[in-house]
């Protein structure tokens, strides 16, 4: 299973290497949906720098959204889905590899989209831990949801659409988590630590991981 997930993930990263969607297409809307954001919540820094936490999760999602799409697009060439189960990949790595290769992307995404943050809202990172740890547990959260779903939708000529509709109530956790933990990081919450918020975004992660491990394959066959 193991040696399936490097080799998937390798396979997705490259073919991301060479079209360069990532670059061309996700992180230049990311970066728009922040500098939109700063026009609408106005001149004064008060207002965004409170809102930073919720806005750099809120624009992660609709990114995530272009980058499932994109990820979920690669398998539905002609002949390309039955070529896969001929393969002989185990299903659990080729979903593990699948995901693997989004939470780099999303990683890549975030880094710039922290950067964007610190720059045009103005925050100012207090406590670094909280904030890595919510990035990357809502990274594989959000990247498990999202190899799952796009799967679902896959084989449907109304995936473009239907997948936001899918996806976006599912990881309302994960925005809200992680939104919580980022104010503690920021220094921008109410009180609290984020000790509880990056708990439950370890266990959004870890139950859709094992669920795509467990339903990936039937999910393959049936598509």
């Amino acid at each position: 299973m193991w040696r399936d997930t490097l080799a998937v993930a390798g396979k997705d990263l490259r073919i991301e290497m060479r079209s360069r969607v990532l670059l061309n297409q996700v992180v230049p809307f990311a970066l728009l949906v922040l500098v939109l954001f700063a026009f609408a919540l106005g001149p004064r820094s008060g207002p965004m720098v409170q809102a930073s936490a919720g806005l750099f999760w809120v624009t992660l999602l609709f990114a995530a959204v272009l980058g499932v799409q994109r990820s979920s697009a690669l398998e539905t060439g002609e002949g390309t889905r039955d070529g896969l189960r001929m393969s002989g990949l185990d299903p659990a790595g080729v979903f593990l590899g699948k995901t693997a290769a989004l939470c780099v992307q999303l990683v890549f995404l975030e880094v710039l989209l922290t950067a964007g943050v610190v720059l045009l809202y103005g925050a100012h990172i207090r406590s670094i831990g909280p904030l890595v740890v919510a990035c990357l547990a809502g990274t594989a959260g959000l990247a498990a949801v999202g190899t799952i779903y796009g799967m679902l939708s896959s084989g449907l000529r109304v995936r473009e659409t239907l997948l936001p509709f899918l996806l976006l109530p599912v990881v309302a956790p994960v925005v809200l988590a992680g939104t919580r933990a980022w104010q503690v990081a920021l220094g921008t919450g109410v009180g609290g630590g984020a000790v509880p918020y990056l708990e439950l975004l370890a266990i959004f992660a870890a139950v859709y991981l094992a669920l795509g491990v467990v339903i990936y394959g039937p999910l393959l066959e049936a598509s």
